[in-house]
Formats: C-alpha cells, sequence, structure tokens
C-alpha cells in the first residue's frame, strides 16, 4: 500500500515503472504517480538522471528505484522487467512507455536515414519493446483481480502529418496505432491502455533531439507560448487511465486537430502544408 492508502483507481499506490525517466514527461509521471501513493522504478538511458528523478521522490518521502535502459534493446527491456519486478516485490500494476526523441527540419529524401533509424528505434521499438515485455506480465496478473495500466507516450504528431517531421510523425503514428491494437487485444483482461497524444509540452525534448536550427527556433517560440507543463500533462493523462479512457489528447488544439482530421482528412493535410509553411 502507498503512502495515501488503497484505492481502486488504477494511478492510486501503483506498483509503477516508467522509460525515459530522467526528465520531462517521464520524470511527471514518475514523481505524480508517487505523489499518489506509487512505488515507482525510474528508468532512463542515462542512469545519472533517473536517479536525480528517484532522489526527487525519496527526499519527498516517496519510494523510488533509479536504474539503466535502453529502450532500443530488446534485452536491456528484459532485464527492467526483472529487476523492477525484484525490487516491487511484486507484478508492476502501470507501466508508461515514454522514453522519445525529437526530430524534424527536413523533407522526405533530404533526411538522413541513420535519422530515420534513430528516432524509430526510440520512438517506436521502445515502446514496442516496452508492450512485448510488459503486456502478458500485466494481462497475466489482471486474471487475478489485479488492475493495471499501460501508457504510451505518442503525440498529435501522431496525426497531424505536420511537413518536415516525417521521422517523428511516422513514429507516433505507430505508437498510436500499436496502443489502439493492444487496447483492442487486452479488452476485457483488467488492463487498460491510454496513448497520450499531447501538441507542445515544455520540456527539452527540441534541444536535445536532432532538429534543426531553424526548427528549433519555431518549437522553442511554441513551447512558450502554447506548451503545457509536464506536470499537468502527466495528470492529465494518469486521471484518463483511471477513467478507463484510450486517448489522452490533453490541449485543445490536439483534439481539434484530431476531430477535423477524422472528418475532413484531405482538407486538413493540405492545411497542415500551408500552415506550415506560412509559421516557417
Amino acid at each position: 500500500m502507498g503512502i495515501f492508502g488503497s484505492s481502486s483507481k488504477r494511478s492510486n499506490d501503483a506498483a509503477a515503472v516508467i522509460t525515459g525517466a530522467g526528465s520531462g514527461i517521464g520524470a511527471a509521471f514518475a514523481t505524480e504517480l508517487a505523489r499518489r501513493g506509487g512505488r515507482v522504478v525510474c528508468s532512463d538511458i542515462d542512469e545519472t538522471t533517473a536517479r536525480t528523478t528517484a532522489d526527487g521522490i525519496v527526499a519527498a518521502g516517496g519510494e523510488a528505484l533509479a536504474t539503466r535502459c535502453d529502450v532500443t534493446q530488446l534485452e536491456d527491456v528484459i532485464q527492467l522487467a526483472k529487476v523492477s519486478q525484484d525490487w516491487l516485490g511484486a507484478t508492476p500494476t502501470v507501466v508508461v512507455n515514454n522514453a522519445g526523441v525529437g526530430a524534424g527540419g527536413t523533407t522526405i529524401g533530404e533526411t538522413e536515414i541513420d535519422d530515420w533509424n534513430w528516432v524509430l528505434g526510440i520512438n517506436l521499438w521502445g515502446p514496442i519493446h516496452g508492450c512485448h515485455v510488459f503486456a502478458p506480465i500485466l494481462k497475466e496478473a489482471g486474471r487475478s483481480g489485479r488492475l493495471g495500466g499501460i501508457i504510451n507516450v505518442a503525440s498529435a504528431a501522431a496525426f497531424a502529418a505536420a511537413p518536415g517531421m516525417a521521422a517523428y510523425n511516422v513514429s507516433k503514428a505507430g505508437v498510436l496505432s500499436l496502443s489502439e491494437t493492444l487496447s483492442a487485444e487486452l479488452s476485457g483482461t483488467g488492463v487498460n491502455v491510454t496513448v497520450l497524444c499531447p501538441t507542445f509540452v515544455k520540456t527539452n525534448i527540441v534541444d536535445s533531439g536532432r532538429i534543426t536550427d531553424k526548427s528549433t527556433q519555431l518549437g522553442d517560440r511554441l513551447m512558450r507560448w502554447t506548451g503545457f507543463s509536464p506536470d499537468r500533462v502527466a495528470r492529465t493523462c494518469l486521471d484518463t487511465l483511471d477513467r478507463g479512457g484510450l486517448y489522452c489528447m490533453p490541449q485543445p488544439d490536439a483534439r481539434i486537430g484530431w476531430g477535423i482530421k477524422r472528418f475532413t482528412p484531405t482538407v486538413y493535410t493540405r492545411a497542415a502544408g500551408l500552415s506550415t509553411r506560412f509559421a516557417t
């Protein structure tokens, strides 16, 4: 039982595992799950940043473990599951596949294949590995009556199709489809799948990604003007998980774009091209 007592909500008193927990949305998920009484495994390819997040949770009276995990490597994710189960002393109940990177500023044909491989390896294969390893574990726990949840962090880029962001768009569209498929496959098991599709969030993804200087400057401006804080996004997504929701689009512009794209896809795509050229 966590520090806030028992609850039927998935996000309360969770045995949680988060990838990319060293900063941004991942750190916010870890901190919020701990605040809700959970014990949290904070993993990141940079163990130092994961430890910073975990230390902050412990300093606030929570329980957290820091560990290294490269989500592009299936063996690392398998090891993450083993380490998590050993430390938690139980099956994880909430898994957040969050680790991700940014890329943009070049068009298809200009983007280096190495950049495609890098982005897809982290943003798409990371969640694939996470779901491959953890979904059966949570499903088995669900048979014994334990509610579970998987959160996959995608982006509004999954459906926005903004020019100059093909590798990133494709990676996040794959995560959206992965989440929808997994949700259907886990229906009735007690494991809920939620896919997070935010627009701009105030993180360091622009600075740490493979993004051209021009696109970095534009991204910085948009994050300052319209971005939500990672804490707000994490809280909203966990509340969506608790309600049993599949889609979490925390900002109005994401919800509006999703609606327009669904009902008038051709008009939307043409408008996206025009608006992007105007913005740049």
